[in-house]
C-alpha cells in the first residue's frame, strides 16, 4: 500500500455483486479506491458488480480477494470494524466523524489504515471485530437499524472526504510507529499458544471468548515493532522458566523415588 494512501475498504463476505458495485461507485465518489474482498459468497470476478458501479470500474479492476480477514488487514497499521449492533468487546465506540479523523491522522503519517465491513445478512464476527483497534457504529434509529452495505461504504467515505478537504490536524503519534497487523498476528498467536500450553484456557468452551477480549485488550495498545518483539520475548522467557521448573520438579520427583 503506498505511503499517504485513502484508507482501504474491506468487505468481509459480501454476497450480492451489485453490493460489491454499489460500494466501488461510492468509493470513486469520495476518493477511495483500495477495495479488499474476503470470501465472496459467489467467487470473484463477477461480471454484475461492473454493471452495478455505473462507470466506477477502477476500485473493481484493482479488488484483490483474501481467504481470511487476518490475510486482508495483514499491512495495515489501524483498522477499523462497522457494526450496528452492540458487543461484548471492550472496544472504543466511535462514530464515522472521529473515525475519519483518526483515519486521517494515520495517513498523514505514511501508515496504512482501513475500515472493515460485515457481510449483508450477518455484519462481523466477534472474531474479527478483535482484530481491529475501534468500532465505528452510525447513529442509527433503533427502531431500524438495518443500513444498506453500499449506505455505511458512503457515510463513512464522505466523512472521509470531509475531513481531508477540510485539511483537518492529524493527532500525531508520539514516539515509533504502530506494528502492523501482521505483526501483532504472530503476537497473537504465540500469546496463544503459549497460554494454551500452560492450561490458561479452562474451561475449554471459553476459549474463543478469552481469545477474543485477550486480542482487543493488545490491539487497543497499538504496539510498536519494537513492543511487539518485546512482549514476545517477555512470552518465550517465561515460557522457558515454566519449563526448567517442571525440568526441576522432574528430578526431584526422579530422585526421591529413587
Amino acid at each position: 500500500m503506498d505511503s499517504n494512501a485513502p484508507p482501504c475498504i474491506i468487505l468481509n463476505a459480501p454476497q450480492l455483486a451489485h453490493n460489491i458495485g454499489a460500494v466501488a461507485r461510492v468509493m470513486a465518489n469520495f476518493g477511495l479506491a483500495d477495495l479488499r474482498l474476503v470470501n465472496p459468497r459467489d467467487g470473484w470476478p463477477q461480471e454484475r458488480a461492473w454493471a452495478s458501479a455505473s462507470g466506477a470500474e477502477w476500485p473493481l479492476n484493482a479488488a484483490r480477494v483474501y481467504e481470511s480477514v487476518t490475510e486482508a488487514i495483514a499491512d495495515l497499521h489501524l483498522v477499523y470494524a462497522t457494526t450496528a449492533r452492540p458487543r461484548e468487546l471492550q472496544l472504543p465506540v466511535i462514530g464515522p466523524r472521529q473515525a475519519a479523523a483518526d483515519l486521517a491522522a494515520e495517513v498523514a503519517q505514511g501508515r496504512a489504515a482501513g475500515l472493515l465491513f460485515g457481510g449483508e445478512r450477518a455484519g462481523l464476527e466477534t472474531a474479527d471485530i478483535a482484530l481491529c483497534q475501534a468500532v465505528v457504529t452510525l447513529p442509527i434509529d433503533p427502531r431500524f437499524r438495518s443500513l444498506n452495505l453500499a449506505q455505511a461504504v458512503a457515510i463513512n467515505a464522505y466523512e472521509w472526504r470531509m475531513t481531508v478537504e477540510s485539511g483537518a490536524p492529524a493527532n500525531f503519534r508520539e514516539g515509533p510507529p504502530p506494528a502492523d497487523a501482521a505483526a501483532l498476528q504472530g503476537l497473537y498467536d504465540h500469546f496463544e499458544r503459549e497460554l494454551d500450553e500452560a492450561g490458561f484456557f479452562h474451561p475449554p468452551e471459553k476459549k474463543p471468548s478469552m481469545v477474543q477480549n485477550l486480542r482487543s485488550a493488545l490491539g487497543r495498545a497499538r504496539f510498536s515493532d519494537q513492543e511487539v518483539r518485546t512482549f514476545r520475548g517477555v512470552v518465550t522467557a517465561l515460557s522457558r522458566g515454566r519449563g526448567r521448573a517442571l525440568e526441576k520438579l522432574a528430578r526431584r520427583k526422579a530422585e526421591g523415588d529413587a
